[in-house]
């Protein structure tokens, strides 16, 4: 994300304390300009400037819902709406659809203005910033009154997104670190495929086997793209990456640090994992071009729609849970929030925007059109309907199985990341980069990561 970014969000707070008590509108009357700069019209034949003609009881409104996503995001949220609007002929939308790439440096400026929409797709790394400011409604009155139904969300889910008492959000989706492979791959290494609770030895052990057998790239993995691997190594070993409070990291010893650094030195220094440098250039590929998928590879890792997502080229990619540290281990996965739908404290709508996003969460009719493309639903009613249904791919289906499988491996969701996260995640992998290309050992790098978090942390989380 851009560095400007995390300047407007922490600008953020001074401008919404001149915002306080305000109730503006949904937004401009006029239409919105999408990421692409091209013009979103509003869903169904009423203008978009009757968002301004509110009311409720029936009367006829417009809600303006922005979201992240593709191209092919775009155009089946668009169908989504519509498919309201066919069921609810007094509600309109005004689409904003965006790139992730700027999306929320646009939200944060709409944010301070008072013109944000009234319905947002929300990421996990800034649901914090925005409730922490005031900027995002509490939708628990709207669960306690049945608008939202949440009976088939698992309770800990639920609940990532309550920050500060409040319920900033609602949980669309699910996803969990995984390690997908090429079965192919293994296969003609003739190296066995791992099953859930393999450990980190184990996989060692595979690598090098696969590498005797000439596979090029045996574990395609970036162990310092961001914490998210090394939160999962944290919370193996019983510990939590940061402070209850969010102003420092939260385990006591470096040494922790220190040993996930050395593990993933000793397989690049064996050839086994790409070095920082090499993992660039992959990475240059996309990610339906990278080694795993086209066959030079055996693992990676990612998160549990990976398989999905590169199914159009290779539909053979199979997951597993992430290596373990044995006996020990402590539950390190979490069910991760894949994303929510929050409403804007300012919206004059928000109980016809908490009635579309219940809809847009557990009917079928939505359902049938998303498919689970923002992920496995976090509505256990939702999965059993598209399970059930028998139009999902085989690769949606081992999604669907892979929660279940690693839920039981699962642990606590830990709290919303902190404000501050994307400095969090420069200063950890300018440090394991450096222990990797041996500029400090990987004592100095844990010690150094340390005090830069700590300092970021208690700087954005006052």
């Amino acid at each position: 994300m851009k560095k400007r970014t995390m300047a407007l969000l922490l600008s953020m707070g001074m401008a919404m304390s001149s915002l306080t008590g305000c109730s503006g509108g949904s937004g401009d009357a006029g239409s919105s300009a999408a990421a692409d700069g091209s013009t979103a019209a509003p869903s169904g034949t009423t203008a978009a400037g009757n968002a301004q003609d509110a009311g409720s009881n029936g009367d006829a409104i417009t809600l303006k819902f922005t979201w992240w996503g593709s191209q092919s995001r775009h155009d089946y949220t668009q169908k989504i709406l519509d498919a309201y609007t066919a069921e609810h002929p007094n509600v309109t939308f005004e689409a904003v659809p965006a790139g992730w790439d700027g999306y929320f440096d646009k939200l944060s400026t709409e944010a301070a203005s008072g013109s944000m929409p009234d319905i947002v797709q929300m990421d996990y790394l800034y649901i914090s910033t925005y409730a922490k400011n005031n900027s995002i409604a509490d939708l628990q009155p709207y669960i306690d009154d049945g608008t939202i139904d949440v009976s088939g969300i698992d309770e800990a889910l639920l609940n990532s997104a309550k920050i500060n008492g409040k319920m900033s959000g609602l949980v669309l989706s699910t996803s969990l670190v995984t390690f997908p492979y090429n079965p192919e791959v293994l296969q003609a290494a003739g190296v066995e495929a791992p099953e859930a609770g393999w450990t980190w030895d184990d996989f060692i052990a595979m690598n090098q086997k696969l590498k005797e057998g000439g596979v090029t790239d045996a574990a395609v993995i970036n162990p310092s793209l961001d914490t998210n691997l090394y939160n999962y190594w944290v919370r193996q070993h019983g510990e939590q990456l940061f402070s209850d409070d969010q102003k420092s990291i939260g385990y006591a010893d470096d040494q922790l640090m220190a040993d996930y650094i050395k593990l993933f030195k000793d397989a690049m220094d064996q050839d086994l994992v790409p070095t920082p440098d090499e993992m660039e250039q992959i990475e240059t590929l996309g990610l339906e071009a990278g080694p795993v998928v086209t066959g030079e590879g055996a693992f990676t890792q990612n998160w549990n729609n990976y398989s999905t997502l590169v199914s159009g080229t290779n539909d053979k990619i199979k997951m597993v849970t992430p290596p373990t540290i044995g006996a020990e281990d402590k539950k390190g996965l979490w069910m991760k929030p894949g994303m929510f739908l929050s409403i804007a404290e300012t919206s004059p709508h928000k109980k016809e925007a908490a009635e579309f996003i219940n809809w847009f969460l557990n009917s079928e009719a939505s359902n049938d059109i998303m498919m689970a493309e923002r992920g496995t639903p976090s509505s256990s009613a939702a999965r059993d309907y598209l399970t059930g249904s028998g139009k999902m791919a085989p690769q949606q289906e081992d999604m669907f199985a892979y929660v279940d499988t690693a839920s039981a491996m699962a642990g606590e969701t830990p709290a919303p990341d902190p404000t501050g996260m994307s400095e969090v995640n420069k200063a950890f992998a300018d440090a394991c980069n450096a222990a990797f290309y041996e500029q400090m050992s990987p004592e100095d790098a844990a010690a150094s990561f340390r005090k830069k978090a700590d300092e970021i942390l208690a700087r954005n989380n006052q």
